[in-house]
């Protein structure tokens, strides 16, 4: 198991960690297996999409806004609430089939680390594990 530590500045950003998750796969030298990936943090995620366009994340992260605005009528009182929603519905961890080495991913697919509480120190934590 590997622990990665990340800095994010924007409030709201996905940030691609495909390359860290990648290198985390290389060290342990799991040709065949699942990688798993978990965030423990409750105002920030993860997910698969497309990084080949930038575009992609920013309209990701301004329909997330649109859907769930940061002032919103919110019960809870530290000002979160809605990083709370973001990061319940984008999810926490996953789980990637590891081939020959390398994740596998499709042509235009990247991993995003999803902040939505920012700018944070944050936390991914990646276990690569052999299939027997």
């Amino acid at each position: 198991m590997q622990k990665f530590t990340i800095r994010t500045e924007e409030h709201n950003q996905m940030l691609d960690i495909t390359t860290i998750v990648q290198k985390s796969v290389d060290e342990s030298e799991v040709k065949d297996g699942i990688c798993y990936i978990f965030i423990p943090h409750t105002t920030a995620g993860i997910t698969i999409n497309e990084g080949a366009d930038k575009d992609v994340s920013i309209d990701i992260l301004e329909t997330l806004d649109k859907l769930i605005p940061h002032n919103g009528d919110y019960r809870h009182l530290e000002g979160n609430s809605d990083a709370h929603i973001k990061a319940s519905l984008v999810g926490n961890s996953l789980a990637l089939i590891v081939r020959e080495g390398k994740l596998l991913l499709g042509t235009w697919q990247r991993i995003f680390f999803c902040e939505f509480d920012g700018p944070r120190t944050r936390n991914i934590i990646v276990k690569v594990m052999e299939d027997k």
